[in-house]
């Protein structure tokens, strides 16, 4: 059943060409450059691919989500496996950290004793790392008709990119026409504070995320004065957790309510508007009609008033 649907029309598969192509396209000149920065004795190139390895891999992982997401969850894996990429963004996270340090450390050792570059060499090869970067761009920008959030995380990703080999052609110029070899261990420096910016990022986000945190941009206070405004039946909201499973939000909480004449009816309101406002479609709703009493409560009012005849 699940093969059933055709595999051009719909667009999460549209978007997973487009990234399998993108990653096909960074993780090759991800290994041209290393080749590259060693034959030419550049530290920029080598920190340009240290960046396009922040690519490739966000690439992979927005590709494995797109997989996964499909998959329908077991009994076990009861959220489908999408928090298999938030792990590896982590992972991902702190490999760049450390590759920053290293290139960084080296930076400073050739400070110290200038090594010779070969700048022709060098000036082809990030040429062709910036008209990779720029087809790479394309063809995920291409893709904006759907607003997918692992799909624009790319395209930024690639973004940084162009400015690392930007970097690197102009490191090339300097050498060649200058010969100043210096040059090239500080833009290998500055690309490398483009690739600390990436990983700082995936590593608040995945934290974040593992450490179930509410998505960042979720004002929680903010949720339970709207519900209660909106479904007048709502008296007061409480024990709210959100979290995020991939990039889909869960939530539970619990609802006093004045007793309703349709249980169902209002659990539906309630569901409505948390998918309308917030599009948290995964929630679940523990309703009471008695004022919550306990440490966690918070009750907005004072004094609940029991009146049963509640007109609509």
């Amino acid at each position: 059943m699940a093969h059933a649907h055709s595999h051009s029309d719909s667009p999460r598969d549209d978007n997973a060409k487009r990234l399998m192509f993108t990653f096909g396209i960074t993780a090759t000149f991800m290994v041209v450059e290393v080749i590259g920065g060693l034959i030419s004795g550049s530290l920029a190139l080598l920190a340009d691919a240290g960046h396009m390895l922040t690519d490739a891999a966000a690439l992979l992982f927005a590709l494995i989500a797109v997989h996964f997401s499909r998959r329908p969850p077991n009994t076990r894996h009861t959220f489908g496996w999408l928090r298999l990429t938030t792990l590896a963004a982590f992972v991902n996270a702190i490999a760049l950290v450390v590759i920053t340090i290293l290139i960084v450390w080296e930076a400073f050792q050739r400070f110290r004793h200038p090594q010779p570059i070969a700048g022709m060499t060098m000036m082809m090869i990030a040429v062709a790392g910036l008209l990779a970067n720029i087809a790479a761009f394309w063809i995920l920008h291409r893709g904006s008709g759907e607003k997918n959030l692992n799909v624009r995380a790319a395209a930024l990703h690639v973004l940084g990119d162009l400015l690392g080999s930007v970097g690197a052609i102009v490191a090339a110029l300097v050498i060649i026409y200058t010969g100043w070899t210096p040059v090239d261990p500080i833009l290998s420096v500055l690309v490398s504070c483009l690739v600390l910016r990436s990983a700082w990022g995936l590593l608040r986000e995945s934290v974040n995320e593992l450490l179930e945190g509410a998505p960042v941009s979720m004002d929680i206070p903010a949720l339970k004065r709207n519900l209660s405004r909106s479904i007048p039946e709502v008296r007061d909201v409480h024990h709210v957790h959100v979290w995020q499973v991939g990039e889909k939000p869960v939530m539970t909480l619990h609802v006093q309510v004045v007793p309703p004449h349709d249980h169902d009816a209002l659990l539906g309101r309630i569901q409505h508007f948390l998918e309308h406002h917030y599009t948290i479609s995964h929630v679940t709703i523990q309703m009471e009609y008695q004022p919550c009493n306990g440490p966690d409560c918070h009750l907005n009012e004072t004094q609940p008033d029991h009146s049963h005849h509640h007109h609509h």
